[in-house]
């Protein structure tokens, strides 16, 4: 590969970093042909873009980015794939989803909500992680409890005080 091409590389990696809030790297070095198209179609599916790079040409474009992303270099050995996305949640659901059953992919690491995930024992954490329409929705339903709970009673109160006035003008005198 040629010196030029490199830089440009770098340099759609670097964009693609400012770009998404979120990354994943991950492992996907056991996967055949089938398998990664699969991953890929799920990842398109989902709003995830998956790029296949070279170890070298990522940790350049980390050098670059104002982001110090250092404690990502250990885990770069191997084959790597970078899942760009901007919901923090959605890749790892994908990765745990297509490795329940060979393990492949693994997950190295991720940079997700401004945070280092390293290793595959952290994939947990990162499917837990709370997506924004997710923490919305349910600051909302909080807001909404008290309120029902208010007109809930203020209803069963008018009925009941409507049930004791229609029972007193039903009493003979």
């Amino acid at each position: 590969m040629r010196k030029e091409d490199k830089a440009v590389i770098i340099e759609k990696l670097g964009e693609q970093l400012n770009e998404y809030a979120h990354f994943y790297l991950v492992n996907v070095a056991g996967l055949n042909a089938a398998q990664t198209s699969d991953l890929r179609r799920k990842c398109f599916a989902q709003g995830v873009k998956m790029v296949v790079v070279k170890n070298t040409l990522l940790e350049k474009a980390f050098e670059a980015a104002e982001i110090d992303y250092s404690p990502l270099y250990p885990v770069l050995k191997g084959s790597t794939a970078v899942m760009f996305c901007d919901v923090a949640n959605v890749p790892a659901k994908l990765i745990k989803e297509a490795g329940k059953d060979s393990g492949v992919p693994a997950l190295k690491a991720a940079y997700a909500e401004e945070g280092f995930y390293v290793g595959a024992d952290q994939l947990d954490a990162l499917c837990a992680i709370k997506s924004k329409n997710e923490v919305i929705a349910e600051v909302v339903s909080l807001l909404q409890s008290p309120a029902k709970n208010v007109i809930s009673a203020l209803s069963g109160a008018g009925q009941t005080i409507h049930g004791v006035l229609k029972t007193l003008g039903e009493r003979p005198e």
